[in-house]
């Protein structure tokens, strides 16, 4: 019998075991982690050939142009300029599809080699970091403000390569992106001053239209990506540092990518003169001030504690302890946000190694784990993409910039444990004979299973329904 370290390991660091893979993890638990920490991340083979942000811009902006053409100008600035992948009549003649079609497409598929991907990993510790850090940084097609499948790819781009890195590149990375731009608006923030405003006709060779500041980014890279909405700032804060960042946009319709992933400053939006953000003034004009902004925030005080409180929040308890707070806080300020450290100092504390049900599997994690565990092959795309549209956690679906809900209670509502429970019925019921009961059950939960549901299982009438008890158990359920 494996260890409850074992258990822990495999679940709240990871995204469930594969079959016979605790007895591994059993030989040193913490050990087994840290050697997931690597700082150089590489794309994983399954995510290489997926549609890049420049091809899917590419599309994007294409699109645009032709549906503004075909509608004329003025229907075209009020259909195609602020609705993601302008009308419907943009279409990709050689294919037969239409703009939303192509995407939707490969938005189905990108999810799929995204998730087939986290299935087949030998690292899950590095995956759930990935997962807990995109959604940290989350950009969501939930309202249909962003392209669909250029989500995973400002995934690959962004988020993964940092997971170990350093917190300011990666809070860098992802702010420049054209995605995080996109979705919270701030490609088209222009400064009241800025030369597209005062001289509209001369402003970016003649192709600005007057537009106002958009202080959304600005305000979520304070509230959700940094600071913390304790974190000490005011709204006035809030409106300088949308000054600060206006300009940062990314290749518009004559003009082609000019920096990474088609990240594009645009002098003619940016706010000229002083702008003071958190008692720092930024005045150096140009992009700069926005990435000395940026990496004031990083190294605030405020950052450390909120970014602290959400990791011990996902790692230990909805409840995080303030002691477990306070030694993640203290690493990250030491080492100036090297995540590698930070993760480290979480493999270590000693809170979050104590129960093994302190946090509720996410309905994505359930999925994950309840395939990792089956080993019965690469799962069709359809089923696992119904399953999460089922279970309600479609990923990049999140309905707003905060992300996905870390707490227990925002899943286990009556309505989403029926649908936990069906769920798990229904998979059970077309399993193949060669998944056993007893080998599942002792490849997953075995080690930590009450004895209410030993004996629940082992009385199972059938294979199929002791799969199902397995899955439904509370022990599968949390982590």
């Amino acid at each position: 019998m494996v260890s409850k370290d074992a258990f822990i390991a495999a679940n709240r660091f990871g995204l469930g075991p594969l079959p016979l893979e605790l007895s591994v993890i059993d030989k040193n638990p913490r050990a087994w982690l840290k050697r997931q920490i690597v700082v150089e991340q590489k794309t994983p083979p399954l995510l290489q050939n997926l549609p890049s942000v420049a091809e899917i811009m590419r599309i994007y902006v294409r699109n645009r142009q032709q549906g503004n053409r075909g509608q004329g100008n003025r229907q075209g600035n009020r259909q195609g300029g602020n609705r993601q992948g302008g009308n419907r009549q943009g279409e990709n003649r050689g294919s037969g599809m239409s703009f939303r079609q192509q995407q939707g497409r490969d938005y189905r598929n990108s999810i799929y080699a995204r998730t087939l991907n986290v299935l087949q990993s030998s690292q899950p510790f590095a995956e759930r970091m990935v997962s807990f850090w995109s959604n940290h940084f989350t950009v969501s097609n939930a309202s249909r403000k962003i392209i669909g499948p250029i989500a995973v790819a400002y995934e690959t781009d962004t988020i993964r390569p940092h997971i170990f890195g350093n917190f300011e590149d990666m809070l860098r990375a992802a702010i420049h992106h054209p995605t995080m731009l996109l979705y919270l608006g701030n490609h088209i923030s222009m400064g009241p001053n800025s030369s597209g405003v005062l001289n509209p006709r001369g402003g970016g060779r003649g192709r600005a239209r007057v537009r106002g500041l958009n202080e959304n980014l600005a305000r979520e890279i304070m509230e959700l990506h940094t600071l913390g909405v304790n974190g000490g700032y005011t709204q006035k804060d809030v409106t300088e540092f949308a000054k600060v960042i206006t300009g940062w946009s990314f290749g518009g319709r004559g003009g082609g990518p000019e920096g990474p992933h088609g990240f594009r400053f645009k002098r003619w939006y940016h706010e000229p003169g002083p702008k003071t953000v958190l008692g720092h003034v930024f005045d150096g004009g140009g992009e700069d001030e926005g990435i000395d902004a940026l990496k004031m925030m990083a190294h605030h005080p405020a950052t450390a504690k909120f970014i602290a409180t959400k990791l011990v929040r996902h790692f230990v308890s909805d409840k995080p302890p303030a002691s477990a707070i306070a030694k993640i806080e203290r690493v990250f300020n030491e080492s100036k946000g090297n995540l590698a450290k930070v993760s480290e100092a979480l493999i270590d504390l000693e809170e979050a190694w104590k129960s093994p049900f302190s946090k509720t599997k996410q309905p994505y994690e359930l999925v994950l784990s309840t395939y990792r565990a089956l080993d019965i092959g690469e799962p069709n795309k359809n089923d696992i993409l119904k399953s999460l549209g089922e279970l309600h956690q479609f990923p990049f679906k999140a309905s707003s910039p905060a992300g996905w809900s870390d707490l227990s209670e925002d899943w286990l509502t009556p309505e989403s444990l029926m649908r936990r429970i069906e769920w798990t019925r229904a998979l059970a019921a077309k399993l193949p004979r060669s998944v056993k009961a007893e080998e599942l059950f002792a490849d997953t939960i075995g080690s930590v299973a009450s004895k209410q549901t030993t004996f629940w299982v082992k009385a199972a009438p059938s294979s199929e329904e002791a799969i199902a008890l397995i899955l439904a158990s509370p022990e599968f359920q949390r982590r």
